[in-house]
């Protein structure tokens, strides 16, 4: 796997489905065990999505950004963790909400990945909670 010329597209859930779609599966549904049918919802249809790419085209990570600057749904293939692709595509979705003229940002973080998002700015909004049978916390960002 090549991360180095590290492509992101951003588009519409019809153009970018068919990976974000195989992304979502191997990382919720095999690796995580989440039920598929809690894994996929309408409002995949009304967000931005971003897909990452290798330099060999191979679809590596996901997110999506809600109409209501809520960034969810953020996976990344196991192969491609540690590599910097989950950063690059939240600071792209970020970016993205910005433009769009938002004052912050928020999503629920698997627990396991709070370090993650507090390495990026975020702040924990709440208490733990668990979704799906996984523990998650409430984060927000705030942008100067």
């Amino acid at each position: 796997m090549n991360t180095g010329n590290l492509r992101l597209v951003i588009a519409d859930w019809a153009t970018l489905q068919k990976d974000a779609q195989a992304i979502r599966y191997e990382v919720f549904v095999v690796e995580q065990k989440i039920p598929a049918e809690l894994e996929w919802d309408e409002a995949d249809t009304k967000c931005l999505h971003v897909v990452a790419y290798d330099a060999d085209g191979k679809a590596l990570g996901t997110g999506r950004l809600l109409p209501d600057a809520h960034i969810g749904r953020m996976a990344v293939l196991a192969t491609a963790r540690g590599l910097g692709v989950g950063a690059k595509i939240l600071r792209a979705l970020m970016k993205e909400a910005q433009v769009r003229g938002e004052l912050a940002v928020r999503l629920n973080a698997q627990q396991s990945a709070e370090n993650f998002y507090l390495k990026e700015g975020y702040t924990r909004d709440g208490e733990i909670f668990e979704e799906a049978g996984i523990p998650h916390v409430s984060m927000v960002y705030h942008f100067a």
